[in-house]
Formats: C-alpha cells, structure tokens, sequence
C-alpha cells in the first residue's frame, strides 16, 4: 500500500501536480525525492521518511509530521505554521532556515542574547553574574540604612547636615541619572548603530553631568558644611575617596539602565510581532475549519436527484426540466465563492426552499414545508452559511425518509430580544433519547462555536414538538 503512495507521488511529480492536501502518508518512505514546493497542508506526515529530499518552498502547515525524519534533507523556505513536530529528527544546521513560527512566546527570552537569559540559564557566568548583583544591591541597601539611622540618630548637628548632604546628593543624583538615560537611551538607539558607541557617550554625558552637578552643589552650599564638619572633625578628610571614583557611580547605574531598557524593548517588540503571528495563525486555523465545515450537497442526494430527472424525462418533462433547473440554481449557490462566511438570512432560507423543492419532486405528495419569519426585516439579518440546509437535510434523512405517511417541515425564524432565533420543525421520527446535537449536527454546533463561541447554541427536542432550535447574535451588515 505504501509502495502504490510512493509511486502515485512519482506521477504526480512527473506531471507537475504537487498537491498533496488532506492526504494520510503515514510512515510513507519519500526518501530522496524532488519535493520542491510541494502543498501538503493539513495532511497527516508522521513517521515519513523524508531524508535527503529537496523540501524548498514546501508547505507543510497545519500538517502532522510528529517523528518525521528530515535527515540530509534540503528544507530551505519550508512553512511549517501550526504544524506538529513532535519527534522530529533534523540534521544538522538544516532546521535554521525553516519559517517555523512557535506557540509559546516564552521561547523568545530563551533567543535573547541578554543578561536576563544568563541569569535565566544558571551556567558558572550566570551564576558569578548573580552574585555580583546580589552584593551590589546588598551593599547598596546596607548604605541606605547606615546613612539613614546616622541621620536619625545624629547626637551632633554637624554631623547629622553631613549626613543629609551626602544622602541629597545621591537622591538627586541618582534621580537625574536615570531621567537622564531614559532620555538618551531613545536617541542613541535611532541615531547610533554601534552599541559600543551608544555607551560610550553615555558614559561621558553621565560622567560630565554628575561633576556639573556636584561642582554646583558643592558651590552653592556644600562647601560651608564640609568646611564645619573638617573644622569639628579633621580626621574626616582621610576618609574621602578621589573625585573620580565616586563619578564611577553614575557611571556604571547609567549603562545598567540602558542595557536593560534596550533589552526591554526588543523584547517587547518581538513579543508584539510573535502575538501579531499567532493571531494571524489562530485566523488561518479558524478559516480552516470553517471551510472544512461548509456544507456540501449529499452524494446520494445528487444520486436520487438524478435518478428522479431521469425518469420524469419520458412521461413529464416540464417536471423534469423544472427540477434540472431547480438543482442547478442549489449548486450555482453551493459553488459561489463568497468572501466570507456569512450570507443574508433570505439567500439562506431560499437555498433551502430550493433544496425542499427538489426533494417534494421526488417524494411528491408526502412532503409539503413552509418558511415563516416573523419580520420581514429579518431577512436581512446576517447567518452563517449553509446553516439551515444541513438541518433540513437531516430531517428528510433521519425523519421524514422512513414514514409511510405525509411528511411536513415547518422553518421559522424570529427574533428574541438580540437574538435571532431559527426553528426547523419536522413531524418525522422522533430524535433517540437522550436527546443530543451529535445527532448528525455536529458540524452546524461546531461552526456556531468558531463563528461566535458560547453566544449561540443548537438545541434538539422532542417535546412539545420535534424541533432545532438554532439562536445567534442577531447581525446586520
């Protein structure tokens, strides 16, 4: 079976049909084959051998291709959107060129060549990264509380201005320093590409700006309260660090500020533009679905319709030709490609009248329907497409097919409040109990819940009368 796969694959490829959607290849060898551009979306690849093929431009989204091997195989510009790889066996230095677009944005951190992804991943750097930090902040902390209780607890007035010098000139500092970063940081990004550059000037426009501001705080009114404190206390002056050690301060918190906020943004950028994929992704899915679910006109139906023309050829052509008629008009609609899935309630329940029309052909006097709405001006309301059909569809089928007697549908549709409701009653067999949608409706529930999650509902009943009840939000375009 799997060698016949291979070899309808060969044809294909020599008549230059590379579609291959929807198919089921599992554990099919295509080992060293010409796949280039090839469309397997949606099809199930697990297991398949695909080492040493040419894969360039294949489209492999939405695909199952858990525990595929692609060993020596070329997969330059593969879209592998939404696909599922778990098990996947890859050579080498061939994933890096694949368009493979992940669901957890969390992975983006782990790409980031960043301090954040050191501390993230505890190797020895990230660990003395770590401690550096920690003690840094440490100290840092330690110094606010001493300089704190030798303010509160100063027994010397002297002392204590000292003290709240020294802490207001930090404060300040630090404040101006970090309005100050927040401020370059932006402009040395658009303006200066080399990173090395950007902390560069910073580091002097920092370093400059610190002495201004120490220089003016010192003239202004620090010099008198050093000069009191060394007059009390002259020991205090062998205490004193060089000037330009304390610049280093300023210094190293301003580059820190910056490393961090360019980090920042580029993670947030890409976390922006990876949520904008996935929520492109998550459309394509429900696009997907969607035209899966669409309806398509039963097999035998067209089987029975045919069959019925046939036989109304010889003895009743205006009949025949009426129904020939009628089913072209119901797969003119089938067939149109409209450019969403929505259509007016009218176009709706006309199609299904045109689809009841064919069947009272064929059953003639046991089948009779009729539509009912209770405002004209429903008719313009918005429905899903092929919403009722496939339930009028199912009540000949399971309902009105297997009486003897005559058989009736009755669609209704009203609105409750915002809602719009569409009832489709059939006196046929009664639904088996426990009453449930997975009665044949599965796709119809299945289609409500991607078009407007928990606000619609379907509902199967036999009681007071055999119905479903089909209520959504009531939409006009």
């Amino acid at each position: 079976m799997k060698s016949t796969l291979r070899e309808d694959i060969a044809a294909q490829l020599k008549s230059s049909n590379l579609n291959f959607r929807t198919l089921d290849l599992e554990g099919l060898d295509l080992s060293d084959m010409d796949l280039t551009g090839a469309d397997f979306r949606f099809s199930n690849l697990s297991y398949v051998n695909f080492s040493r093929c040419i894969l360039k431009n294949a489209n492999l989204s939405f695909a199952k291709i858990d525990h595929a091997n692609f060993e020596g195989a070329d997969v330059k510009g593969i879209n592998l959107q939404s696909a599922s790889t778990e098990g996947v066996s890859w050579s080498v230095g061939q994933q890096k060129d694949t368009k493979v677009v992940t669901d957890k944005v969390q992975n983006l951190t782990q790409k980031l060549s960043s301090l954040t992804h050191l501390l993230y991943h505890t190797g020895w750097f990230g660990t003395v990264i770590s401690v550096f930090i920690g003690a840094f902040m440490f100290y840092g902390v330690s110094a606010v509380i001493y300089f704190t209780n030798q303010i509160l607890n100063a027994h010397e007035p002297t002392l204590g201005v000292f003290y709240q010098y020294i802490v207001a000139n930090n404060i300040v500092g630090g404040i101006l320093t970090v309005v100050a970063t927040n401020w370059m940081s932006g402009f040395l990004e658009k303006n200066v590409k080399s990173i090395t550059i950007q902390h560069l000037l910073l580091s002097f426009v920092i370093g400059v700006g610190y002495l201004l501001l120490t220089t003016f705080s010192f003239l202004s009114f620090g010099q008198e309260i050093i000069a009191e404190t060394l007059k009390k206390y002259p020991s205090q002056s062998t205490s004193n660090a060089p000037w330009y050690v304390y610049v280093l301060c300023p210094i190293f918190v301003a580059n820190v500020f910056h490393y961090f906020q360019k980090q920042g943004k580029q993670l947030t950028r890409k976390i922006s533009e990876q949520e904008l994929q996935l929520s492109e992704l998550e459309k394509l899915k429900t696009r997907a679905e969607l035209e899966a679910l669409q309806a398509r006109i039963n097999p035998h139906f067209l089987y029975n319709s045919l069959n019925s023309i046939a036989s109304l050829v010889h003895f009743d052509p205006d009949r025949a030709e009426q129904m020939t008629l009628l089913l072209s008009k119901l797969f003119r609609y089938v067939t149109n490609k409209m450019p969403d899935y929505f259509d007016t309630l009218a176009n709706e329940l006309e199609m299904a009248a045109t689809y009841l029309e064919i069947e009272q052909v064929r059953f003639g006097d046991r089948l009779s329907f009729r539509i009912l709405v209770s405002d004209d001006v429903l008719k313009q309301a918005q429905v899903p497409r092929f919403l009722i059909q496939p339930v009028v569809e199912n009540a000949i089928k399971h309902g009105i097919a297997k009486m003897t007697e005559r058989g009736a549908i009755e669609i209704k549709a009203a609105k409750k409040g915002r809602l719009l409701q569409i009832t489709i009653h059939d006196n046929g067999t009664p639904f088996p109990e426990p009453v449930s949608v997975g009665y044949g409706l599965q796709s119809i529930q299945e289609k409500l819940r991607l078009l407007y999650g928990e606000e619609a509902t379907v509902l199967l009943q036999n009681t007071p009368s055999k119905e479903v009840v089909i209520t959504l939000p009531l939409m006009n375009k």
